[in-house]
């Protein structure tokens, strides 16, 4: 699976971004930074999203993010999916911190298991034709129907492949494997939608 390395973001205030990401959210190794005088407000196409181990460290950075200048756009809370929250940060980046944890299974840390880069549907849509829709969820009334639906309404006229988990109960253990989305049944949707 390719994985990026680092992201570099624009700012117009590259040391005091540099400060941010690297001493106060512990990204020195994923984020880079450059002067930049575009604007930077709203939503700029991406989310920078943070993975961690549970909901403690999740508010550790959060906390660490506010006192440094980030503004809350949704407050750390338990979900259906795990206990997360979202900050805007001082050069105006959307971060997205979250565990798929709800519970604490040891003392607080700032450690960030990982980053992921999530880009704007309707942005990719427009620069690519194309959109793989991944739906952990069930075929059938799953979260990916809402976002096919949403490109249809915004008149979205690429070519578009869902995967989906199979329309059925999600078993415990091993045996979950052969109902959710597998990381072959996303390589196969890419390549069928590349293909078209």
């Amino acid at each position: 699976m390719t994985s990026v390395e680092h992201v570099t973001l624009e700012v117009a205030d590259p040391t005091a971004a540099k400060i941010f990401y690297t001493d106060v959210l512990g990204l020195g190794a994923w984020v880079r930074v450059r002067a930049s005088q575009e604007p930077t407000t709203g939503f700029r196409g991406f989310t920078l999203s943070l993975i961690l181990a549970q909901p403690a460290n999740v508010n550790a950075i959060i906390d660490a993010a506010l006192e440094a200048g980030a503004t809350t756009i949704k407050p750390a809370e338990k979900s259906l999916f795990g206990y997360g929250g979202v900050v805007r940060a001082p050069d105006g980046t959307i971060v997205t911190v979250a565990s798929s944890s709800k519970k604490d299974t040891g003392p607080a840390t700032r450690r960030i298991d990982d980053v992921v880069i999530q880009l704007g549907v309707a942005d990719v849509a427009a620069a690519t034709g194309r959109v793989l829709i991944v739906d952990e969820t069930r075929r059938s009334g799953g979260v990916g129907e809402g976002v096919l639906a949403a490109l249809v309404d915004g008149a979205f006229v690429g070519s578009v492949r869902r995967v989906a988990a199979a329309d059925a109960p999600v078993p415990l253990g091993p045996a979950a494997q052969q109902v959710l989305v597998g990381e072959d049944a996303i390589t196969q949707g890419a390549h069928t939608l590349l293909a078209r």
